[in-house]
């Protein structure tokens, strides 16, 4: 772990419809942690994410965000959090009658940052993704590669200090879950704190020749170190 801590846990846990999801977890990020966090579908990863990006309020426990109790943050400084903290959604959802540069562009809307000195970085940031070609493609004809691509362009316009992405290879193929893969790695090397929820195993051991990442595991609502056999 390097640098300050950017999200710490501290025995939270979470319950919903009367059952426990997770119990008793504790973890620090540390800025330019690179982690993946793995586990049975159900097992909570989701969930996880959500407490670290504060869609969702522990039920115990502590959860802080840049060094801030989330308990105490209002309405706007919880907003201005959020902004730092880039999201990788399993469904990338998109407007679908908005064209792929409105659709990455729809955090800076939201945001109230003056949309003209973002935009300026729309090009550079199509470019790396790969997708300098498609600013003005519908998100329906776009592959399901070119999708989890505009998703992470759109997670990174606010440019973020922390990228959190939800099984961002689920539906893709290996080549492309190896771009993926690779577009996360080259930002840890910038500085970025990266953690991946994902079932891959092989996406695992494949980041691991490449970047030092902790392995963490989601089991009966728990959160382990993952054994060095993966």
């Amino acid at each position: 772990m390097k640098g300050h801590v950017v999200i710490e846990l501290k025995n939270v846990a979470y319950s919903y419809g009367g059952g426990e999801l997770l119990s008793d977890i504790s973890l620090k990020l540390g800025s330019g942690s690179f982690h993946f966090l793995t586990g049975p579908s159900g097992a909570g990863k989701t969930t996880f994410l959500k407490l670290c990006y504060m869609e969702l309020a522990s039920t115990a426990g502590v959860v802080k965000v840049f060094e801030k109790d989330t308990r105490t943050m209002n309405r706007d400084e919880v907003a201005v959090n959020r902004q730092r903290i880039g999201v990788v959604h399993q469904d990338c959802q998109f407007l679908e009658h908005l064209n792929v540069a409105t659709n990455i562009l729809l955090p800076v809307m939201v945001s109230g940052r003056k949309r003209q000195a973002v935009t300026e970085n729309l090009q550079s940031l199509l470019n790396w993704v790969g997708l300098e070609n498609h600013a003005e493609a519908l998100p329906a004809e776009l592959s399901g590669g070119e999708r989890q691509r505009a998703a992470l362009a759109r997670a990174l316009i606010l440019s973020p200090d922390v990228i959190l992405a939800d099984e961002p290879t689920g539906n893709v193929d290996w080549e492309m879950s190896s771009r993926m893969l690779n577009l996360l790695i080259e930002l840890n090397k910038m500085g970025k704190t990266i953690m991946i929820a994902t079932h891959d195993l092989n996406l695992i051991r494949t980041a691991k020749s490449k970047v030092n990442a902790r392995v963490l595991r989601i089991s009966n609502r728990r959160l382990q170190l993952a054994g060095a056999d993966l």
